[in-house]
Formats: C-alpha cells, sequence, structure tokens
C-alpha cells in the first residue's frame, strides 16, 4: 500500500507538486485568517437568565422569580448545573451545559423552557438572557474623559451613541455601560398635597403613564395637498411634565403635576461606581466579545470604530484604554512565535551540519514549513485559535517532523554510492524510498498516536491541554504523510551531484 503511494507519487510528479501548492496556498490563507487569542478558552458553555424585579428584597426575588426559573431550567437537556443568585431588584440564574453542547442550541432551549414561566412570575417580570458570549468574552474596556462635561452627559454620550456604534462591529455581543449618572425624570409627591386634593397615588402615576405618547389621526386634503393629523404629547423636558393633568379640582379647574408634587432632574439609584486609577469617578464601557468569533479582530475593529465615533462626540471628550487583551494575545503569540522560528533555523541548521550537503538539508527544510502549514489548514477547518497551547503542540513536534525524512536522505545517499552511476538517478531514488518510507511512515504514525490520551481529558483540563494535542497530532500526521509523497520528488530534485561520504 504505502509502496504504491510513494510509485504513484513518483510518476505523477505534477499532481504531487500542484496539490503541495494549493495545500501551501491552503495554509497561509488559513495562517491569517484563523482566531487569535492568548489561551483557549477554559469557561464552562453557559447561558445567563437575568430577571429585574424592582424595589423588591433578596427574600422576595428569590421565592418569587430565582426559584421558579431554576427550577424550570433544571429540566433543560443537557444542562448539567444550575445557580441562581439573588439581589435586591433583579436576579441572575446561570445555566451550565456539558462539555461539546452548542451555545446556540443551548440558548434556544432555554428560552424554549422559559416560555413556560409567564404564569409562575410576577406580573411585568421578563426573564431575558445573557449575551451570547463564554465567560472571557470580556476583551476591552475603555474610559471617557472630559473636563467640560459632568458624569451625566458622559453617561448619556456612552449610553446613546458610542455604545449603538461599538455594537456594530461584527463580532461584539454587548457594550456594557459602567459608572456615572444616568439621567432621570424624579416626580417627589407630597402626600400632604394629595390628601388636600382628594387623589390617590395610583391616579398620579397612571397619569404620568399616559402623558408620555402621541395620538395618531387621519389625513385630510386640502388644495390637492394631504396633511396628517396627529397629537403631539411626548414629553421632552421637565415644565412638560410638571403641566401634565393628574385630575380636577371642585371649581372644574385641572389638577397639575406641580400642584401635587416637586418635578425636576436627576441621576438615577446607582449601586456602585468606576473609578479611574484613584484620580475620581469615570464612564466607560465593556466590550464583549461573541462566542466563536476572533478576539483580536474583534478588538482591532472596535478600536477603528471607536476612533470613528469620537468624531461625532463634542470637541474635548476623549477616551483611554482601560483593558486591552490584543495587547495579551499579541505579546503571547509574538513570543511563540519567535521561538518556533529559531526551533525552525536550529533544526535547518542541524540538519545542514549533520547532512554536509545544502541540497539534501533543503528537502528536510521544505517539508517543515508545509507540514506546519497544513496543521494550520485542519484547526482554521476546525475552528481551533492560535494560540500559546495550539503553537506549542506544533513546537513540540518540530524536532521530530524532519526524522524520517533525515533517514530516507542518508538512505539515499547510500544507495547512490554504492551503484556508481549504473541505475537512473530517479530509479535509486525510488528504491531508496521503498526501502525505508513505509518503515519511516509507521514510525511517525507511533509518534503521532502517543497524544492520544490526551483526548480523554474532560472539564477544563480537557480544553487546555486538546488544542497542543490537537496540533501536535496534525503537525505529525502531515509529517508523515507529505514523507511518503512530497520527500521522495524533492529528492529526486535536489540530491545530485557530488555527495560526500
Amino acid at each position: 500500500m504505502l509502496q504504491r503511494i510513494i510509485d504513484f507519487s513518483l510518476r505523477n510528479k505534477f499532481i504531487v507538486l500542484a496539490a503541495t501548492v494549493a495545500l501551501v496556498l491552503g495554509g497561509v490563507y488559513s495562517v491569517r485568517n484563523i482566531p487569535l487569542d492568548a489561551i483557549p478558552d477554559l469557561s464552562d458553555v453557559q447561558v445567563i437568565v437575568f430577571t429585574e424585579y424592582p424595589g423588591q428584597a433578596p427574600r422576595i426575588v428569590e421565592d418569587q422569580v430565582t426559584y421558579p426559573i431554576t427550577t424550570k431550567m433544571l429540566a433543560v437537556p443537557y444542562a448539567k448545573v444550575v445557580r441562581g443568585y439573588s439581589f435586591f431588584g433583579f436576579s441572575f440564574v446561570y445555566v451550565i451545559f456539558e462539555d461539546g453542547t452548542d451555545l446556540y442550541w443551548a440558548r434556544s432551549r432555554v428560552l424554549e423552557y422559559l416560555s413556560g414561566l409567564s404564569g409562575s412570575l410576577p406580573r411585568g417580570v421578563t426573564p431575558t438572557l445573557g449575551p451570547d458570549a463564554t465567560g472571557v468574552g470580556w476583551a476591552f474596556m475603555y474610559s471617557l474623559q472630559s473636563d467640560k462635561y459632568d458624569l451625566q452627559e458622559l453617561r448619556s454620550m456612552q449610553d446613546w451613541y458610542l455604545k449603538y456604534k461599538l455594537m456594530a462591529v461584527d463580532g461584539v455581543s454587548e457594550v456594557a455601560s459602567i459608572g456615572g449618572f444616568v439621567k432621570q425624570y424624579q416626580v417627589t409627591v407630597d402626600p400632604v398635597k394629595l390628601r388636600a386634593y382628594n387623589l390617590p397615588l395610583s391616579k398620579v402615576r397612571m397619569a404620568v403613564q399616559r402623558s408620555n405618547g402621541e395620538v395618531g389621526g387621519r389625513t385630510i386634503e386640502l388644495s390637492e395637498r394631504e396633511f396628517i393629523l396627529r397629537v403631539k404629547g411626548y414629553i421632552t423636558d421637565v415644565e412638560d411634565l410638571r403641566q401634565v393633568a393628574v385630575g380636577v379640582g371642585e371649581n372644574g379647574s385641572p389638577i397639575l403635576l406641580r400642584d401635587v408634587a416637586t418635578v425636576q432632574l436627576g441621576p438615577e439609584m446607582r449601586r456602585g461606581i468606576a473609578e479611574w486609577n484613584g484620580e475620581g469617578e469615570t464612564v466607560g464601557g465593556v466590550v464583549v466579545v461573541r462566542y466563536g468569533a476572533n478576539p483580536r479582530k474583534v478588538i482591532s475593529d472596535v478600536k477603528q470604530s471607536l476612533d470613528d465615533a469620537m468624531k461625532g462626540l463634542p470637541e474635548g471628550v476623549t477616551y483611554k484604554v482601560g483593558y486591552d487583551r490584543s495587547a495579551l494575545i499579541d505579546r503571547a503569540v509574538k513570543t511563540l512565535e519567535e521561538k518556533l522560528i529559531e526551533e525552525s533555523v536550529v533544526v535547518a541548521l542541524v540538519c545542514i551540519l549533520f547532512l554536509l550537503h545544502f541540497r539534501s538539508a533543503l528537502v528536510a527544510i521544505l517539508i517543515l514549513p508545509t507540514a506546519v502549514l497544513a496543521s494550520f489548514v485542519i484547526m482554521h477547518g476546525q475552528g481551533i485559535s492560535s494560540n500559546i497551547m495550539s503553537l506549542g503542540g506544533i513546537a513540540i513536534a518540530i524536532g521530530a517532523m524532519v526524522d524520517a525524512v533525515i533517514i530516507m536522505i542518508e538512505n539515499a545517499h547510500k544507495h547512490m554510492e554504492h551503484d556508481g552511476g549504473k541505475k537512473p538517478h530517479w530509479a535509486i531514488i525510488r528504491d531508496a524510498s521503498i526501502e525505508v518510507g513505509p518503515t519511516l511512515f509507521y514510525s511517525l504514525l507511533v509518534i503521532t498516536v502517543s497524544f492520544l490520551p490526551v483526548f480523554t481529558l474532560q472539564a477544563q483540563e480537557g480544553r487546555l491541554f486538546k488544542p497542543l494535542a490537537f496540533t501536535k497530532t496534525y503537525s505529525m500526521a502531515a509529517a508523515a504523510l507529505l514523507s511518503i509523497t512530497l520527500a521522495p520528488i524533492l529528492m529526486g530534485f535536489f540530491i545530485r551531484g557530488k555527495i560526500p561520504p
């Protein structure tokens, strides 16, 4: 079988070389487009259910919101752990799934089971899903800086402009605003005045809710022109809110909101602050990368979009980066790339020194990057990111990848030395390759399968070490295949002339 493969390769040199060129081009494309990260994603497949229940104590939230959702989520297929957390006014439920579960399938199942809770939760309480990201999706954080605008104005810029600009970037799952003050219309009702006007609080609340809206009418035609009738009613400032009628007095005059309450602009109640390097409070945003996206590319696009968005903000508003995972990614990948290059150079020098024939050493030198690029093609197709563990697998395999080729070259040297020019050159290469090629192929396969026990690892240790095992296995398998296909052809082209004894 393997002898026939070697024969086929030597008889069809053009086909093998064309396939090698296609493989190299595919490898270059994969290297340029493969996701970059510092380390493999070690987090579990999880879906977060967030529910707001304003003004309620944690005990009430636990009994009326968290408990019904948690018990319902226990029945979701492939859910192995369900954790519920209750706080003042809101609830979190984490549904953790078994390894290998598709995140979007898990989200659809959670939504399906949440639809059956509509009658079990308090009125007005609607659970929502968290971002479609992993536990390490937090990739970029920035802070808005200005000497001209206060925290409330900066927060408004973040909430109503920057947030939506960054959400449009491909690969961004969520942009969470932090810090500052959220602008709020605050109505402080005077109970004494309510009693004086004989008004219940519920009527005041209903009047305020109904006042902020517009009513559509019909259209009329005048002088061959069509006009649309509508009643403007949206509240645009504090004075509009003060003029809202909440009742009718004894003499028939309207009772306005300003007659029974104080209306003003103020900050929404907050439970925490964002601070910048101990210099004081700040406003910022946290960018969460979508599941399966390329973190390095997403962060780069976010920076570009943020720079473009700053042109639309008032003069004097700038931003500073608080956390940028791309710096860690670049350092980790660059360090390992340098080590891979150093290791490849050392392997090439060793081949030249011990073979004492540059063109013969060139066979092993060319096989090495070809096998590495072949492993990148499989990595890209499988969705394995380029990180310190996956590149480490290639680094481990580099020394062993050229072993078979070196032995085949040495065997070809011996055949050429003993033949003395009696046989045709390609016949000598064929005999030398067939003599040791199959044995060397199986020896490389033995090394390849040595990492198979790593694939049995589960949970976080499996997610950490499997990329290393995958890339090491792919590299060795590619080297084994190239040793019986491409290597004999390169040996025929390069092993010529005077061969040192």
